[in-house]
């Protein structure tokens, strides 16, 4: 257990580590992620560069620190009683975005919203589909983010990574084994740092246009008023996530302040203040009650954060 005394002198050491981060201890989670709950991280680092990224991942080393990497909180739910150990926040301050004729350049702290943006303003066509993705492009890159038919895989070129021990490379598409809502970079817990995309030239009417139309899809169909992390569960080979959930009785279905969304049933949302104990224990009955009712095991798209967050 991280008390005071030792919180303030790790705190001290990511500084001197990393003078061009911002480190702060006791920082709430909910305050970083969508689901709006979570305790707070013992210590909280905002890197401004890789370098920083690879300093702090060395001092927890040392003082065998737990340390978590941390996106846009879109995929997330932190524990109540928060995290013991070091988030590592990568975001507005590693996000810049640059356009060379067809390709995008992004850091990972980058929200695909605004590289969806960037290319649109760039008349470049591709990205469409992730304007309406609330995480940043570590964690798309990640798990291979997509909606409406289209994938961070089918426009990726390559990506920056860096390993365990603070190694930097760029690895190629083919080396980075993404598929549906997984790759390579989770498998092996590597770290996303940035990406690059080759695009096609467009017309920026249509473009955006084409986003509009996606974006209403969204609001029409999703529970976008509520916090939430999306889709709560990746969707079952040959069934959908939503489908089974409703067919099995489960729309509306609640724990405390959070529930089985009316709207979309695939999502899980906190529509009443709700904690995230509230959250799993919808999530476990549902899981219980799909498999129960069709023999089908739900997989959280969901990532799960500090003690007694397993499902």
């Amino acid at each position: 257990m991280m008390n005071e005394m030792k919180k303030r002198e790790t705190a001290d050491l990511l500084r001197k580590a990393a003078p061009e981060a911002a480190v702060r201890t006791d920082e709430r989670m909910a305050e970083h992620t969508t689901f709006r709950t979570g305790g707070p991280a013992a210590v909280f680092v905002e890197p401004a560069s890789a370098e920083d990224i690879k300093s702090v991942i060395r001092i927890c080393r040392e003082t065998g620190t737990d340390h978590f990497v941390l996106g846009r909180g879109s995929n997330l739910l932190v524990s109540d009683s928060g995290y013991d150990g070091v988030v590592i926040h990568i975001a507005d301050s590693m996000s810049d975005i640059a356009c060379y004729d067809d390709v995008i350049k992004a850091e990972a702290g980058a929200s695909l919203a605004a590289i969806a943006a960037a290319a649109k303003k760039n008349s470049l066509t591709g990205l469409e589909f992730a304007g309406g993705i609330p995480g940043s492009l570590g964690g798309g890159l990640r798990m291979n983010a997509g909606a409406y038919g289209g994938e961070l895989k089918d426009v990726l070129v390559s990506a920056v990574v860096m390993d365990k021990d603070g190694n930097i490379s760029e690895q190629k598409l083919e080396d980075l084994g993404m598929r549906y809502r997984g790759s390579r970079i989770a498998d092996d817990d590597l770290i996303a740092l940035s990406g690059v995309f080759r695009l096609h030239p467009g017309d920026i009417t249509e473009i955006t246009e084409y986003m509009q139309e996606l974006a209403g899809k969204r609001r029409s169909r999703q529970p976008l008023e509520y916090p939430s992390a999306g889709s709560t569960f990746k969707r079952p080979e040959g069934y959908f996530a939503g489908k089974l959930i409703e067919d099995a009785g489960l729309k509306g279905f609640r724990v405390g302040g959070a529930c089985v969304s009316e709207k979309h049933c695939g999502f899980v949302v906190n529509d009443r203040n709700g904690t995230s104990q509230d959250v799993l224990a919808v999530m476990r009955a549902v899981r219980e009650k799909v498999l129960s009712e069709y023999g089908v095991l739900l997989e959280p798209e969901v990532r799960f954060l500090g003690n007694g967050m397993e499902i």
